[in-house]
């Protein structure tokens, strides 16, 4: 199996520069690569000399899950933009179970941008609970690191620096959040909903 990054069909987007999103797609490939490159060297390893090379191939394991969750994290992140920014639907399954949860839909966003003013480099994902039947949006420091388990992801925000960087000073992290709020386009994120929701 190789892994080969995606092309995203971003429209010009409010308050993220095209170098920042050149910047960001630069890194995202770079854990298509990794991801292809760690599977590469376990096989060769393994097929030299699986046993001598055993510690060599658990470490690269461990590894894995770090250069995978980036890749595939990332997008989830940049597949929200295509199309450009889209409002939810007043009659959107997603907007209910948000209502639910958090009380209105602006009570649900306003919980996602206090998540994102976390302190640290992570991730703020919404994920939806099969077995609970409710959302819950959660700060994840390291992609591969505390991931709800067995959730599918609903939105990924990413708020490692070089999300924002270019465009934005750490202390400026909350704009960047609101550029991202206003990019976004909901009828991506309704869908996702939708295929898990059964």
């Amino acid at each position: 199996m190789t892994y080969t990054p995606r092309t995203f069909d971003l429209p010009e987007l409010k308050g993220l520069s095209k170098e920042q999103i050149e910047v960001h797609l630069s890194l995202y490939e770079g854990y298509v690569k990794h991801t292809n490159l760690i599977l590469e060297k376990i096989a060769k390893l393994r097929a030299d000399d699986a046993e001598g090379n055993a510690y060599i191939i658990n470490e690269l394991r461990r590894r894995f899950s770090f250069e995978f969750d980036g890749m595939r994290m990332h997008e989830y992140y940049f597949e929200q933009f295509e199309e450009g920014a889209e409002e939810a639907s007043s009659e959107s399954p997603l907007k209910d179970a948000a209502e639910e949860k958090y009380g209105t839909w602006n009570d649900f966003i306003a919980h996602i941008k206090e998540v994102a003013g976390t302190r640290g480099i992570g991730w703020v994902i919404v994920y939806f609970d099969t077995k609970g039947r409710t959302l819950h949006t959660a700060w994840v420091d390291d992609h591969q690191l505390g991931q709800l388990a067995g959730l599918p992801v609903i939105l990924a925000l990413d708020l490692w620096e070089h999300a924002y960087m270019v465009d934005y000073k750490p202390k400026d992290k909350n704009l960047y959040v609101e550029a991202f709020l206003e990019n976004l386009n909901w009828g991506t994120i309704e869908r996702r909903f939708a295929n898990v929701v059964v």
